[in-house]
C-alpha cells in the first residue's frame, strides 16, 4: 500500500500543480489588468490609426507612384512598396524596435525587445503608456515602412529591383533606425529638444535628401529632358493621393498617442495644410500656364501634408492655412525651377515635394510652435533658440541621411548593378524584373 500510495501521488502531483497555475493565471492577469495604465479609447484611436498610416503604402503610395510613371513600368512601380511592407515589417520585429525606441543611450538603443522578448500583454513603452506596447510597436512600423517605400519614388522606371531590395534593408538599418532613435527614441535630437511631431525629419526629410542622392547617382532616365515621360493614368494617383490623405489623419493624429484634444487639432491642422497647399500649386500653374493641372493640384496636397506633418501637434489649425500655402509656393519652386537648374532626375519629385516641404515644416515648426498646444513656444511665442535647434536637426538629417545613402548605393553596386540595362529599360521594368505586364 505505501508504494502505490507513493506512485499515486507522484501521479497526483503534477496535477495538482496544473490545476493550480490554472485557476492561479485568471487571478495574475487581473491583477496585472488592474494595475495597467492601459486605456481602452487610446487603444481604440491607435488601432484605426496604425492600419490608417499602413493603408498610406499599399494601397495608397503604391497607386500614387505607380500613377505617375509609364504603363511598362507601373507594376515594378507598385511592387516596391509591397517589397517595403514586408521586408521592413520582419526587420522592425526582429531588432528595429527596439533600437529605435528601447534604451536611452544618445545613439542607439538597446535589444532588449530582439524579436519583441519580454513584451507582454501589458507592457507599455515610457513613450506611449496608455496603449499596449504592443501596438505602440505596431504603430511605429508603419512610419519605418512608409519612409523606405518613399525613397523609391526618386529612382523610378530605372532601379533593379534586387538592388532596391539590397539599399532598403541597409537604408532602413543605418539611415532610419538611428534617427528614429535620435528624434523620437530618446536620443541626443531628442535631448536638444527638436520638435518632430509626426515625421519632418525622420520620414520626409530623410526620404527626400536619400531620393536626391539616389537619382544623382544613378543618373537620369533615357529620354529625360527629349522624350515624353509623361504618367500612364493620373487617375491612378488621384486615388492614391486621397488615401494618402485620410491615412494622414491617422499618420500625424495618431502621433498624438491618444485619443484627445491635441489629435484633433492635429487633424484639422494637416487637412487645411493640405487644401492650401493644393490650391496654392493649382494657383500658380492657372496664373502661369493658365490651367491648372490635376498632377500639379494633387503635388501640392502631398507638399501640404509632407509640410505640416512635423508641426502638426505644435501649432494651431489657422497654422495650418499659412503652412499649406508655404508648401505650395516652396515645393513648386523646387519640382520646376530648383530641378531643371541642377538638371536631376528625381522621377516623382520625392526630393522636391518630400524633401523640401519636411525641411520647411521643420523649421516652420520651430516659428510658430505654441505652447498651449505642443508645451513648447516657437519664434514668435518669443523663444528664437526653438528656431536654431530645429536647424541643427535639419542639418544632421541631411548630412546623415545623404551620406548612408551614397555610401550604401556605392556598395551595393559591387555586387549587383544598380540600375537595368539599356534594352530592359526600354522594355520596361514590369518585363524585365517581373515577367508581368498590363494589357
Amino acid at each position: 500500500m505505501g508504494a502505490r500510495a507513493l506512485r499515486a501521488a507522484k501521479i497526483a502531483a503534477p496535477i495538482d500543480a496544473a490545476l493550480l497555475f490554472a485557476l492561479g493565471t485568471p487571478a495574475f492577469a487581473q491583477d496585472t489588468a488592474a494595475n495597467s495604465t492601459i486605456n481602452t479609447a487610446d487603444t481604440a484611436w491607435m488601432i484605426v490609426a496604425t492600419a490608417l498610416v499602413l493603408m498610406m503604402t499599399i494601397p495608397g503610395l503604391a497607386l500614387f507612384y505607380s500613377g505617375m510613371v509609364r504603363k511598362k513600368n507601373v507594376l515594378a512601380t507598385m511592387a516596391q512598396s509591397l517589397a517595403a511592407v514586408a521586408i521592413v515589417s520582419i526587420l522592425w520585429v526582429t531588432f528595429g524596435y527596439s533600437l529605435s525606441f528601447v534604451g536611452d543611450g544618445p545613439w542607439l538603443g538597446g535589444l532588449d525587445r530582439w524579436f519583441l522578448a519580454g513584451m507582454t500583454m501589458d507592457s507599455v513603452n515610457p513613450a506611449a503608456k496608455t496603449i499596449p506596447e504592443s501596438l505602440f510597436m505596431l504603430y511605429q512600423m508603419t512610419f519605418a515602412i512608409i519612409t523606405v517605400a518613399l525613397v523609391a519614388g526618386s529612382v523610378a522606371d530605372r532601379m533593379r529591383f534586387s538592388a532596391y531590395l539590397l539599399f532598403s534593408i541597409g537604408w532602413f538599418i543605418f539611415a532610419y533606425v538611428p534617427l528614429a532613435h535620435w528624434v523620437w527614441g530618446g536620443g541626443f535630437l531628442a535631448s536638444m529638444g527638436v520638435l518632430d511631431f509626426a515625421g519632418g525629419l525622420v520620414v520626409h526629410l530623410s526620404a527626400g535628401v536619400s531620393g536626391l542622392v539616389a537619382a544623382k547617382v544613378m543618373g537620369r532616365r533615357h529620354g529625360y529632358g527629349s522624350e515624353n515621360l509623361s504618367p500612364f493614368d493620373l487617375s491612378l494617383a488621384v486615388v492614391g493621393t486621397g488615401l494618402l490623405w485620410v491615412g494622414w489623419f491617422g499618420f500625424n493624429g495618431g502621433s498624438a498617442l491618444a485619443a484627445n484634444s491635441r489629435a484633433v487639432m492635429a487633424i484639422i491642422a494637416t487637412h487645411l495644410a493640405a487644401c492650401a497647399g493644393a490650391l496654392t500649386w493649382g494657383a500658380i500653374e492657372w496664373a502661369t500656364r493658365r490651367k491648372p493641372s490635376v498632377l500639379g493640384m494633387i503635388s501640392g496636397a502631398v507638399a501640404g501634408l509632407g509640410t505640416i506633418t512635423p508641426a502638426s501637434g505644435f501649432v494651431a489649425p489657422w497654422h495650418g492655412v499659412l503652412i499649406g500655402i508655404t508648401a505650395g509656393l516652396v515645393c513648386y519652386w523646387a519640382c520646376t525651377w530648383l530641378k531643371h537648374r541642377f538638371n536631376y532626375d528625381d522621377s516623382l519629385d520625392v526630393f522636391g515635394v518630400h524633401g523640401i516641404g519636411g525641411l520647411t515644416g521643420t523649421l516652420l515648426a520651430g516659428t510658430f510652435a505654441a505652447s498651449a498646444i505642443g508645451g513648447t513656444a516657437g519664434l514668435l511665442e518669443g523663444h528664437p533658440q526653438q528656431l536654431l535647434i530645429q536647424f541643427y536637426g535639419v542639418a544632421v538629417t541631411l548630412v546623415w541621411c545623404g551620406g548612408v545613402t551614397f555610401v550604401l548605393l556605392k556598395l551595393v553596386s559591387v555586387f549587383v548593378p544598380l540600375r537595368v540595362s539599356l534594352q530592359q529599360e526600354l522594355e520596361g521594368l514590369d518585363i524585365s524584373q517581373h515577367g508581368e505586364a498590363l494589357q
